[in-house]
């Protein structure tokens, strides 16, 4: 999996080229198809893996939500974290942010949960891994993804100005040393999942984003879906 071929929106290629070309990366590719070699099924599809990157291209990073890995479970995982296509219920864990969105926002909870409207206007839906194993959670986790997706944070962090960078969890938030807070916003929070939602519940997370966007001259986010 060379630079040639890794199917990325333009800005990407070039602001990751480095990356494409390290031993590590063509590692990840034989590592999927081992997975796939022995029967594993293997999420999202192929043509999927980097629809955040293509959705949200460098320069149009506004706000950065990160994740751990995709959802394991059949057509959820479709590249963006915690988002599932039209048609698929979801996760209790977007349940929740959803719950929190209409607490700080007032918006309606969605009837669906594609978050494809937030990555059209600057936010990068990134999981940490971008790929996994049909029913087990964090499979792909050491198979050199996290090293690529630092790298994407660093690249953010260094390239751009006055991002907001939302951070739920530990797993996220150990992730805060990649970036230059002399630069950016970082916000914190537990997790959304049912296990923490308690303490993710009242953060506040999408009007204080918005605060910090407009602050800056920037178009605040339409959260509504």
């Amino acid at each position: 999996m060379s630079s040639a071929a890794v199917q990325i929106e333009e800005s990407w290629k070039q602001a990751l080229a480095d990356e494409f070309e390290q031993p590590y990366f063509p590692l990840i590719r034989q590592f999927i198809l081992e997975q796939k070699n022995k029967g594993k099924k293997v999420y999202p599809p192929g043509p999927l893996i980097f629809r955040a990157f293509n959705l949200t291209p460098l320069p149009a990073v506004k706000v950065v939500i990160l994740g751990q890995d995709p959802y394991h479970g059949p057509g959820q995982a479709h590249g963006l974290c915690f988002s599932v296509p039209h048609g698929i219920k979801p996760p209790p864990s977007l349940v929740n942010i959803f719950k929190e969105l209409n607490s700080d926002l007032g918006v309606p909870v969605p009837l669906h949960g594609n978050l494809e409207k937030w990555a059209t206007q600057g936010v990068l839906l990134l999981n940490a891994a971008l790929t996994v194993n049909e029913s087990e959670p964090n499979s792909h986790a050491s198979c050199g993804w996290h090293r690529f997706t630092d790298a994407v944070i660093r690249k953010i962090s260094d390239t751009q100005q006055g991002v907001v960078f939302l951070l739920w969890g530990k797993f996220a938030q150990e992730k805060a040393t990649l970036i230059d807070t002399t630069k950016h916003f970082i916000l914190t929070a537990a997790h959304p999942s049912p296990y923490s939602a308690d303490r993710f519940f009242g953060c506040r997370h999408f009007s204080k984003t918005n605060e910090l966007l407009v602050r800056q001259g920037k178009t605040p986010i339409d959260w509504s879906l």
